[in-house]
């Protein structure tokens, strides 16, 4: 399946709408998208996965580059998906502690900017 990116920018965040599969042939794309929003300025990135039914270990390592990428501007990552497929992956490997996930971009939005510092 294709991937298809859409950007919107909400309340200080660069909400990237993914859909498709995020894997070994997509997720790289998806990376490049980020990480061109990160480095022009927006280092807030919410990444709405509500419309991803698969996400493969190239995938989970893109998602995991994105964090480290938005931290190290001053910035952070969250991740919107209400898929238990997801949610378990993010729970097994321990992600789910280090990365905000929430059921919906208002919910994400809500726990507020990080502070820069």
């Amino acid at each position: 399946m294709d991937l298809v990116v859409r950007v919107d920018d909400r309340e200080g965040w660069a909400v990237v709408h993914v859909h498709g599969d995020v894997d070994m042939t997509t997720a790289p794309r998806l990376r490049e998208q980020v990480v061109q929003i990160v480095t022009a300025g927006q280092p807030n990135v919410i990444l709405d996965l509500q419309a991803v039914d698969f996400v493969d270990s190239t995938g989970l390592g893109v998602v995991i580059a994105l964090l480290k990428r938005t931290r190290s501007h001053g910035g952070d990552l969250r991740v919107v998906s209400t898929r238990s497929a997801l949610r378990k992956i993010l729970e097994l490997t321990a992600l789910d502690r280090a990365l905000p996930l929430a059921d919906t971009v208002d919910a994400a939005i809500a726990v507020g900017l990080p502070t820069r510092g």
